[in-house]
């Protein structure tokens, strides 16, 4: 059954690579897609084996087996495969370096040792696990990419929180109107004119200069050749004044560009945002808004009184129901089935936003020659990622379906990655805060009146 799944897995992995990563750039090296594809299919396989712990499918020791096998084939691609080829693209993509192969082999090999080394050096400052482990225990590896996955984890939730809803809500739109963007458009109109403008009158005095150097070429001595010479450097200054004046000039008609984009976009919004789809997202803004504050504050509390929660939110919730409401139902009925819908929805919503956010950020800094570097990169993240999730989704999990995650994962210090998740989180979301205060404030609107410097 496994099997089965994988190979769907991998097949998804193949597929998303196609048609949404390299969907405009040709695919140079079949090694990236299978490594891209191979990593996602074993992503995907540890969340499944944690619905099957949920469900109960297969036997007790078959999982065991599986977690085993998965959790090793995945570190030995974030660890060894991984760093290895994206070195070698690298150290291939670099011009300096000769093409021969062994060179390029011996550059990747040095390589990929200093990344090891940095890569064992992450877990020194840090109570990752328990002293009696060995320095090539299976926990080492686990407990490092644990500190890097987490923290990509907060970084993006802790943006994600404060984003959402600046993006989605009704009340963080700016007042646009059509004669702002009309404002706009006409300044930089303006500006393309006044390049145009400076250029003819560099083109001008360049052929003037021509003109003059080739009439009376060898008339250069006495007073004429003294004057000569000196509407000439005259000249040749009034040129560069003109080029500098027509840099500063096109550096501005860029801004202006942008902003203009930026109007439109924030136009098409406030449009979006009169729809049904738009004013549901913007309900869930309001959702989302309140969901940040509540996590900010909880954070905030974890990390000043040293908490990490005991209970998963699935037995908190029976205890409540039964405690205190004396509602009286099938604990272990319940237990499992929501334990599965809310471990599923924590699983889905975590695949899909990771696609969209590694999406994004391809399309942001890839380029025909690094894009194969890029993707390992992405795929070197994802990785983590995944693996930091099944370790924090441990504590989403009633105890009696955790243990065998716990087991296979080592005796890690499970509670430190939670503290470390609320430590990293409260500065994302603060600092999120921050950049989109200052970005919402300087952004055009209507109180943004440029005026253009006087260049005559």
């Amino acid at each position: 059954m496994l099997g089965e799944f994988m190979i769907i897995f991998f097949g998804g992995g193949w597929v998303f690579f196609l048609k949404k990563l390299f969907r405009d750039y040709e695919v140079h090296h079949w090694l990236v897609l299978l490594i891209f594809s191979v990593t996602f299919a074993l992503s995907c396989t540890m969340f499944e084996l944690i619905i099957f712990e949920i469900l109960g499918i297969l036997n007790s020791s078959s999982r065991y087996f599986h977690w085993k096998l998965g959790l090793y084939a995945m570190l030995f691609t974030l660890v060894v495969v991984l760093p290895f080829y994206i070195a070698y693209f690298i150290v291939h993509n670099i011009g300096f370096v000769p093409p021969k192969k062994h060179i390029q082999i011996l550059l990747t090999f040095i390589s990929w040792v200093v990344f090891l080394y940095f890569f064992w050096k992450i877990g020194d400052p840090f109570p990752i696990l328990s002293p009696k482990h060995g320095i090539l225990s299976i926990e080492q590896c686990i407990g490092r990419i644990g500190v890097i996955g987490v923290t990509i984890m907060a970084v993006l939730s802790g943006f994600g929180a404060v984003n959402y809803p600046y993006t989605s809500m009704h009340y963080f739109v700016r007042p646009i109107s059509d004669s702002d963007i009309q404002a706009h458009e006409r300044r930089l109109m303006q500006t393309m004119d006044m390049i145009v403008m400076k250029k003819k009158r560099i083109a001008i005095a360049e052929q003037e200069n021509r003109k003059r150097a080739s009439s009376n070429p060898g008339n250069s001595g006495g007073i004429w050749g003294m004057v000569k010479n000196f509407t000439s450097s005259s000249g040749q200054e009034n040129i560069r004044a003109l080029r500098q004046d027509t840099i500063a000039l096109e550096e501005m008609s860029r801004q202006l560009f942008l902003e203009s984009v930026d109007l439109h976009n924030e136009q098409e919004r406030k449009k979006y945002l009169k729809t049904f789809k738009g004013k549901y997202f913007n309900f869930l803004g309001h959702f989302f808004s309140i969901y940040c504050c509540w996590k900010i504050f909880i954070s905030t509390i974890n990390i000043v009184f040293d908490r990490v929660g005991k209970l998963d939110p699935v037995t908190k919730g029976i205890e409540i129901a039964v405690n205190w409401l004396g509602i009286q139902f099938d604990v272990m009925f319940w237990s499992q089935h929501i334990s599965f819908w809310l471990v599923g929805i924590i699983i889905v919503t975590s695949i899909r936003g990771l696609l969209i956010t590694l999406t994004k950020f391809f399309y942001a800094i890839a380029s025909s020659k690094s894009s194969n570097v890029i993707v390992l990169c992405l795929a070197q993240l994802m990785g983590m990622y995944f693996v930091s999730s099944v370790l924090l989704m441990r504590m989403n999990m009633p105890s009696e379906y955790r243990s065998i995650v716990t087991e296979v994962l080592g005796d890690l210090q499970f509670n430190f990655y939670h503290r470390w998740f609320d430590v990293i989180f409260l500065i994302s979301a603060l600092g999120s805060m921050g950049f989109l205060y200052i970005a919402h404030k300087q952004a055009p609107g209507k109180e943004s009146k440029e005026t253009f410097p006087s260049y005559s």
